[in-house]
């Protein structure tokens, strides 16, 4: 019988895209407010796997991610995406959003994403949101799956997420 155990905590990732990149600025500066000082920051990702956003955004679409030195409890996953929610409808126009934010957490073994769409490979958690596990992290390196989101597949937005994760393991070993 296997005995529960509490999870480990998560570092905290959000990741943006947006076309007028003036948003960044200010929508970082929402999510401070929420969740504490940001520990690292992307450079800008192109943001052309899909088409998807174009009608409600426009294009070019550019993608930036953060980190935050707090760490998470896993289970807050669905009040953290509710919060990123309300942040984008700040920044919205009318009923188009011109930001889009997506949370998620690292851990040593995997990264997930909480989206409020269920799929097949997503796991109810709680209020309308699903875990995604969007990579996995075995032989070295980040994974993806079939599954996998393509931005989130590029070896670019990988590389910032292992250097994360390895600030990440670092201050749990503090």
């Amino acid at each position: 019988m296997s005995a529960p155990q509490p999870p480990k905590p998560a570092c905290l990732i959000v990741g943006m895209f947006m076309k007028d990149q003036s948003l960044f600025e200010g929508a970082v500066n929402q999510l401070i407010l929420s969740f504490g000082p940001v520990e690292m920051v992307s450079r800008w990702f192109d943001f052309d796997y899909t088409s998807y956003y174009e009608k409600e955004m426009g294009t070019p679409l550019f993608r930036r991610m953060v980190s935050f030195k707090k760490a998470i409890d896993p289970a807050t996953l669905p009040e953290i995406k509710q919060t990123t929610n309300t942040i984008e409808k700040q920044f919205g126009d009318q009923d188009r959003r011109q930001i889009n934010i997506d949370p998620g957490y690292i851990v040593p073994e995997r990264f997930v994403l909480a989206t409020g769409k269920n799929f097949t490979h997503r796991i109810y958690l709680n209020k309308g949101i699903y875990a995604d596990l969007t990579l996995i992290y075995q032989k070295g390196k980040f994974q993806d799956l079939p599954w996998t989101y393509p931005d989130y597949a590029a070896e670019n937005v990988k590389s910032f997420l292992t250097t994360v994760r390895m600030h990440y393991l670092a201050s749990m070993m503090e």
